[in-house]
């Protein structure tokens, strides 16, 4: 297997906070780095593209190390063969789309003509060569991220780094948005890093997931891999999961307050249990019937989720159950209401641990 092209290992300690996340990029891959707020994600973006100093490991871009403290080598921000869009896109206001997208290849040597031409192509590539003499105020949304991704593409960086590149965007435009650059990250030949807070961007986008938590990486892979297995609450929302740790017994797993659930998978020792909210049923009295997992709860809220309601249960587990309007309405679900909840073990996922 060849090298990757970013090989790093980003250690910054910022006051009481801590990033330690190695990061091994291939050319030619997307990597979506995930997290909740304060994970350390924009942190990791800063010290890759140069705006912020490691404070040890290290920062290899196709074998030329950028940043190694143990070594005392640094790179400045503007000599990194590094693209970034950023959030809002901090597009140039004074300048048209076009030489907002001829400022790179300026800066890196190139004449204004050459520049120009450049700049001409890749916005003929984003669909917006009409556009080439508006400001950025005369731009939509849509249009400002596609000039800020031709802007970071200009300088053929061997990384790419987008930061929350359609969180300014309405849901509509979102849409296509996200399928356009899907097309342009398919094409780009370096290694790209999308660090996103929305499942959705990552899924579509990233050909592997990183999630990280209070500045450590808890969980990477595939998507596949990574909803299959949460191996935290955070990763087990992200792909809407209930998502339980415990110790297991063969078919059962001791979860909770003293609450064991039988499940489908055989294991033994420490296991995660996964189910989705729509495999919760709900019951005003306890069921009977069929081989299934019940428990008495008490609703903790209720709220719209789709077509149907997301109900919040507190109990021996935390739970969320999806139900229909019509079933709420037949049980007359309030906060602070007893139910009984029911998991057939035939809907639970589970897995080890360690």
């Amino acid at each position: 297997m060849s090298a990757p092209l970013l090989d790093a290992h980003l250690v910054v300690d910022r006051g009481g906070f801590r990033l330690d996340v190695p990061l091994q990029v291939a050319a030619g891959e997307v990597v979506a780095l995930l997290g909740p707020n304060g994970a350390g994600k924009t942190t990791a973006l800063r010290a890759l593209a140069g705006l912020l100093p490691l404070t040890a490991g290290h920062l290899t871009l196709d074998g030329v190390d950028l940043d190694r403290p143990g070594r005392r080598a640094w790179t400045p921000t503007e000599r990194r063969p590094v693209g970034v869009v950023f959030q809002d896109y901090l597009l140039f206001p004074h300048l048209s789309a076009l030489d907002n997208v001829a400022f790179g290849p300026r800066r890196r040597g190139a004449d204004r003509r050459a520049a120009r031409e450049t700049a001409r192509a890749w916005l003929d590539r984003v669909g917006l060569a009409e556009h080439a003499h508006r400001r950025p105020r005369q731009l939509s949304g849509g249009q400002a991220q596609r000039v800020a991704l031709a802007r970071a593409l200009a300088v053929a960086p061997t990384l790419l780094l987008l930061d929350e590149p359609l969180a300014a965007l309405d849901a509509a435009t979102r849409l296509d948005t996200r399928a356009e650059l899907h097309r342009h990250l398919a094409a780009h030949p370096g290694a790209t890093l999308l660090v996103t807070h929305d499942p959705l961007d990552a899924l579509v986008l990233a050909d592997r997931l990183v999630i990280v938590e209070r500045g450590r990486v808890v969980q990477e892979g595939d998507a596949a891999t990574v909803t299959a297995r949460p191996r935290t609450d955070y990763v087990a929302r992200l792909v809407g999961l209930n998502l339980h740790r415990g110790h297991a017994d063969g078919h059962r797993v001791r979860v909770g307050d003293g609450l064991t659930l039988t499940v489908a998978d055989r294991l033994d020792g420490e296991a995660f249990v996964a189910f989705r909210p729509s495999a919760v049923a709900l019951h005003a009295t306890r069921p009977e019937g069929s081989p299934r997992n019940t428990w008495a709860a008490t609703v903790a809220g209720v709220q719209r989720h789709g077509d149907n309601l997301r109900v919040r249960l507190d109990g021996p587990i935390g739970v969320a159950a999806d139900v229909t309007p019509a079933a709420a309405a037949q049980l007359g679900l309030a906060p602070g209401q007893p139910v009984w909840a029911a998991v057939k073990a035939t809907e639970t996922h589970a897995y080890p641990a360690g």
